[in-house]
Formats: structure tokens, C-alpha cells, sequence
């Protein structure tokens, strides 16, 4: 910040927008004497390379206080009841941690409508690909029998702490079994 303070800065910006706001009224008076004097609109906007709209605008300084009002108005909010699609979202949990059987070694592919994105294989010796491969199926298995087949409860408990998952998702599973939000306390 050095040699300038804030008040210098401030400065500088209130002159900026008195001299835009000047020059912005001078240029809709002259537009408009143009525009009294013959001009048609679509020469204005030939001439000076403005949009119909600005033009629009100039010529009609009301339609120029209407359009800046309507755009300070708020976006209309969501009903009271409304909830979100992460908040609606179907997901599944398992029945019991020791249900999950799946995989613990050597290279997995998930079947398509679990993993779509075309690097549906996983190596399960590489801690990273193997979280993604956990964080995928939680997220987008469609039933119970998907968790026990690509999910190994040992595994996930490992993971756990570690795993990126939605909010609502790993809510459910700590609601569901509460070992696994204590894995989590613990590791933090």
C-alpha cells in the first residue's frame, strides 16, 4: 500500500464515477439532439457502433432508470418446502458393514452404471484410485447389492476419514453406523 491510502484510493474512484456519469448524460443529450434533428435510431447505432439498446436508452432516459431498477431486484426465492437435489438425492446405505465382500486386490471395473467416465478401472495397490473407486460407488450404487459387491468393509472403514464424499451421504452412512463417524472424530 505504501505511498497511497485508502482515501487516495477512494478518490480516485468517486472521480472515475463523477466524470462517467457526467459524460454519460452529455453523450444522451447530444444523442438526443442528433436524434431531434432528424437522426433515426438505426443511424445512431451505425454511426457510433452502439447496441439498439443503448441507443434505446439514451434516446429514453426513463427506459434507462427502468432497466438499472429492475436489475437491483432480487431473484425470486425457492417455496418455504423446497429442498435441494442433494438434500432429495437417493442414496443407498448398507444393511451391515459386514455384508460388504468386495474386492481388496489387483485391478477392479466397475460395471457402467456405476462408472460412466470411461477410466472405469481401478488398481486397488493405489491408495488414490482406490478412494475414487470407494467415493464412486457410494455415491452412485443404486442398490444394496452394489455396496456389497464393490465394497470391502475393512477397506472402507481404512478410508473413511479420508474418503471425499457429499455432506447428506456420509450423514446417512455415520447416522446408519456410528463406527464410522467415530473412525472419522478419531483420525481428526
Amino acid at each position: 500500500m505504501g505511498q497511497f491510502s485508502e482515501d487516495d484510493l477512494r478518490a480516485v474512484v468517486a472521480r472515475y464515477e463523477a466524470t462517467r456519469t457526467a459524460a454519460l448524460t452529455e453523450r444522451d443529450e447530444q444523442l438526443r439532439a442528433f436524434h431531434a434533428a432528424g437522426w433515426r435510431s438505426v443511424d445512431l447505432q451505425q454511426v457510433t457502433g452502439y447496441s439498439r439498446e443503448t441507443i434505446r436508452q439514451a434516446l429514453r432516459p426513463e427506459v434507462r432508470r427502468a432497466t438499472n431498477i429492475s436489475r437491483r431486484k432480487t431473484l425470486p426465492r425457492p417455496p418455504a418446502d423446497y429442498r435441494s437435489y442433494a438434500d432429495r438425492r437417493p442414496y443407498v446405505v448398507a444393511e451391515t458393514l459386514t455384508a460388504l465382500n468386495g474386492p481388496t486386490e489387483g485391478v477392479v471395473a466397475l460395471p457402467h452404471h456405476l462408472d460412466w467416465s470411461g477410466h472405469a478401472e481401478y488398481d486397488l495397490s493405489r491408495l488414490g484410485r482406490l478412494a475414487s473407486m470407494y467415493k464412486v460407488v457410494l455415491t452412485e450404487a443404486s442398490t444394496v447389492d452394489d455396496l456389497n459387491t464393490w465394497l470391502n468393509a475393512d477397506l472402507l472403514l481404512r478410508l473413511w476419514p479420508a474418503l471425499w464424499l457429499p455432506p447428506q451421504l456420509r450423514r446417512r452412512w455415520e447416522e446408519a453406523f456410528p463406527k464410522l463417524a467415530a473412525i472419522r472424530m478419531n483420525a481428526a
